[in-house]
């Protein structure tokens, strides 16, 4: 949970702090304040690109000295950052407690979920958009998930290139690169499965209401980690033809359906399946907490102004005690039935 929140020449914001509370966060305004700029910058505390996967580049202020930073107090008195310098604008600087590190190493103290007006057509967008969730997902269960998807990633990159080579390619360092890539495409299906059947089965096992259930599995790729090696080499003429590798995790897709509908989300409609979508964060906060002893931190961008009052009402209730929960909209009125212990900023006022 974050106590703190000090913005320096991050987007519209030149210097900007927030004094954080355990529960709501409300941040209210017109549009262009600012609101979503706040929320992009929490979720730079956790590994990953945030929730615009923006380039670095493009979150310094216009008209700045260049560069930008964005820093945290967090509950126990540990103190993260994130940023740039106007030296190198596309080189990410994090430090915890002071001392530079990775930023996979975030996820070891700070676990943010986010779900912005963007994500409504999730069911509907290629595969990767998909993928890329379910990460974000499994990150909060398996913090050593991204330095295995990033070391798969660069061993993937690697083969390709010697694959794409007009010289014949160096069949020993091709087996070295393919057995990384099983190795750590092992770790990312197993804690990728972990996630979505401890998520299906909690989907499953609740009640029927006003945010529908959603049924998970994990589908496209269907190999396994202990044959990709062998998998990959048998590939190789398919794959420089392609140009691409065509098999192992970074094929595989989030198969999301509706319950109660027994309807594929895609099929589903765009109210469904914003239900469906806050239904999966809920379920997935729960676990988190569950799992970990700290609940999440959830970054929830305009997601009351497309709610009736009835399912308003609910998603208050639903995250009432659930942790800290980021939330904006253009009108304060919408959330009225927060009470007064939800910390209230307008932005641009």
């Amino acid at each position: 949970m974050l106590t703190r929140l000090v913005l320096t020449d991050f987007r519209n914001h030149a210097d900007l702090t927030i004094a954080a509370g355990p529960g709501f966060v409300v941040l209210t305004g017109e549009n262009g304040a600012g609101k979503t700029n706040v929320l992009e910058a929490v979720s730079l505390l956790a590994p990953g690109r945030g929730l615009r996967r923006a380039g670095l580049g493009e979150m310094a202020r216009q008209g700045g000295a260049g560069g930008f930073g964005v820093a945290a107090d967090l509950l126990g008195d540990v103190a993260i950052a994130t940023g740039t310098q106007a030296a190198a604008p596309e080189r990410r600087i994090v430090r915890v407690q002071g001392s530079p590190v990775a930023a996979t190493a975030l996820g070891e103290w700070l676990t943010v979920l986010w779900l912005t007006p963007t994500m409504d057509r999730l069911f509907v967008e290629p595969a990767g958009e998909r993928r890329r969730f379910l990460d974000r997902l499994t990150l909060a269960l398996a913090p050593g998930h991204a330095v295995h998807a990033n070391r798969y990633e660069a061993a993937m990159r690697a083969r390709n290139r010697l694959l794409a080579d007009d010289l014949p390619p160096d069949r020993e360092w091709l087996s070295a690169l393919e057995a990384q890539m099983a190795e750590h495409g092992a770790a990312i299906d197993a804690a990728r499965r972990d996630t979505v059947t401890a998520l299906a089965d909690r989907l499953a096992g609740q009640a029927d209401g006003p945010f529908a259930r959603a049924g998970l599995s994990l589908e496209g790729w269907t190999g396994g980690g202990a044959t990709l090696a062998v998998d990959l080499a048998q590939s190789r003429a398919r794959d420089a033809a392609a140009g691409r590798t065509l098999i192992g995790p970074h094929r595989a897709d989030l198969a999301v359906t509706h319950l109660g509908k027994n309807q594929a989300a895609g099929l589903c409609s765009t109210g469904e399946q914003k239900a469906l979508l806050l239904g999966i964060i809920f379920a997935h906060a729960e676990l988190v907490a569950e799992r970990t002893g700290s609940a999440p931190v959830l970054l929830l961008d305009e997601v009351a102004a497309h709610l009736d009052p009835v399912r308003r009402a609910a998603l208050f209730d639903r995250l009432a005690g659930s942790g800290q929960v980021w939330m904006t909209g253009t009108e304060d009125a919408l959330f009225t039935d927060l009470g007064r212990d939800a910390v209230r900023l307008t932005l641009g006022g």
